[in-house]
């Protein structure tokens, strides 16, 4: 996996920050559309599609729930709200317009079936979530890649909040895990007065892109010796034996019918699955999944060399096929966000002939890119000086969490909290039982609805809604990316 202004940065955070109201407000579709329907005993459906600019795709049911699938028209250029609009695609898990709301977004493609995530269920709310800007079907065509970035994306946020504000006011919680994490952090940076507290999971914060030390020191100490040896070993095993093993690679691609024009050649995307493998093992695994990683690498099969390779890395990743729904995000991760890269001390300089390669070849080269050092130092700043209500959560055993966001003395009601042994997927639930207590508590509060009870001792404080095994199962998509 491979982390993740066209214009100075200083200008676009005095612009984006003192000019919050008023692009907002630029931005709404035209007045003469139809109104806003007030009276509260009507049909929600009928007051969000009331919202200007607000249609429906579908809605689907759900025992105590409505949900929405809709789109919801967004200017290209939020600066320029007059210069073309794209169609965003949400969703509005709708429990009562009396609960507190959760804005949720993945920062990548959005769900269309109903789901529920962790601070949903713990304030027992609404949830909106928010497919990210370019990501199809919610993609400008055409698309000016210059319009991707961090701050245009906050300001969808920012917009859809203000349309659906007047339909939920109560309070409001931001989240997301991962690219949604950080795309929550970035929110709160851009509009600190939308949201009533953040909840950032697994969020990289790479803000020097070219020292990445910290990974190389989370990977000689993760997880046990014995089970860092294995899966070197397997890693190193698959370079040696490169010649059989992409020979099975290009069978399996004349299968499927994949092809290597984005990043250059099969031999590039073979070395780019191999070396994602370790990064990829310790982002969705656990220590006690290292029992099914080949014990003895030189003595194994080809096919058990391969097997395990492709089930960590995925040899689909790098082809075409596998690149071009994540455009997207290797475009902001060469743009703003920054990309790891990492050493491999245990495999010999011969078998290795590209190294962790940069976003750039995984965009096609008709797409302009330059990278913007000053857009993470930026939000790491705000965030030492300014977070107030945020929490972030963390995996110990998580390679995203080797460059994590730290508070500093400006912080107020912060938190940042690490869930030991866990992987990607870290939650509250998995936090130490005080910090579990203590980060369920400050949510219900700063959703408004903690009990008495909660208020009086934190760590009486628990998810208002019961477990639903449908509604709140995690699919993770194994795709090495944050």
């Amino acid at each position: 996996m491979r982390k993740t202004l066209r214009w100075l940065l200083s200008l676009v955070v005095l612009i984006g920050t003192a000019s919050t109201a008023g692009v907002a407000t630029a931005a709404q579709p035209d007045a003469s559309g139809p109104k806003l329907v007030t009276d509260e005993s009507a049909d929600i459906k009928d007051r969000i599609l009331a919202i200007p600019g607000m249609s429906l795709i579908e809605e689907k049911p759900y025992p105590g729930y409505r949900f929405f699938v809709l789109n919801y028209t967004q200017p290209v250029d939020h600066r320029h709200p007059s210069k073309g609009t794209f169609q965003q695609r949400i969703t509005v898990l709708h429990k009562d317009t009396a609960r507190p709301t959760v804005f949720y977004t993945g920062g990548y493609n959005v769900s269309t079936n109903p789901g529920r995530r962790e601070p949903t269920q713990i304030v027992d709310g609404n949830q909106v979530s928010m497919e990210y800007r370019y990501f199809t079907p919610s993609r400008p065509a055409p698309a000016d890649w210059s319009k991707l970035d961090i701050w245009q994306a906050a300001s969808d946020q920012h917009r859809i909040f203000k349309a659906l504000k007047p339909i939920y006011d109560k309070k409001w919680v931001s989240t997301g895990g991962s690219k949604g994490g950080m795309t929550a952090t970035y929110f709160e940076r851009f509009y600190p007065r939308d949201m009533d507290g953040v909840v950032a999971y697994v969020a990289p914060n790479d803000v020097v892109n070219k020292e990445d030390s910290a990974y190389d020191r989370f990977f000689a100490k993760v997880g046990t010796k014995e089970c860092r040896t294995k899966l070197n070993a397997v890693q190193r095993e698959a370079l040696v034996r490169r010649a059989p093993l992409e020979k099975k690679y290009k069978e399996l691609a004349a299968t499927e019918g994949y092809t290597f024009n984005t990043i250059g050649s099969l031999d590039r995307a073979y070395e780019a699955v191999v070396l994602d493998y370790v990064w990829g093992f310790w982002q969705y695994s656990l220590l006690a999944d290292c029992e099914a990683i080949p014990a003895d690498a030189k003595n194994a099969t080809d096919d058990e060399i391969w097997t395990s390779i492709d089930t960590i890395s995925g040899f689909s990743a790098y082809t075409d096929q596998g690149l071009e729904p994540y455009t997207p995000y290797y475009y902001q991760a060469g743009t703003q966000l920054g990309a790891p890269t990492i050493v491999f001390p245990h495999i010999e300089k011969k078998y290795i002939r590209y190294g962790y390669q940069p976003p750039r070849n995984f965009v096609p080269r008709d797409i302009t890119m330059k990278f913007q050092p000053g857009a993470m130092r930026d939000v790491d700043s705000w965030v030492k000086h300014n977070a107030n209500r945020m929490l972030f959560v963390y995996g110990q055993n998580d390679p995203w969490g080797a460059e994590p966001f730290h508070l500093g003395k400006g912080a107020r009601d912060a938190y940042v909290f690490t869930a030991p042994g866990a992987n990607h997927g870290a939650n509250v639930a998995g936090l130490v039982p005080d910090q579990k207590a203590l980060a369920t508590a400050r949510i219900l509060e700063w959703a408004g609805v903690a009990p008495a009870a909660v208020k009086a001792d934190p760590e009486k404080a628990k998810p208002l809604a019961k477990y639903d095994s449908k509604l709140d199962k995690r699919t993770v998509e194994r795709q090495l990316r944050p």
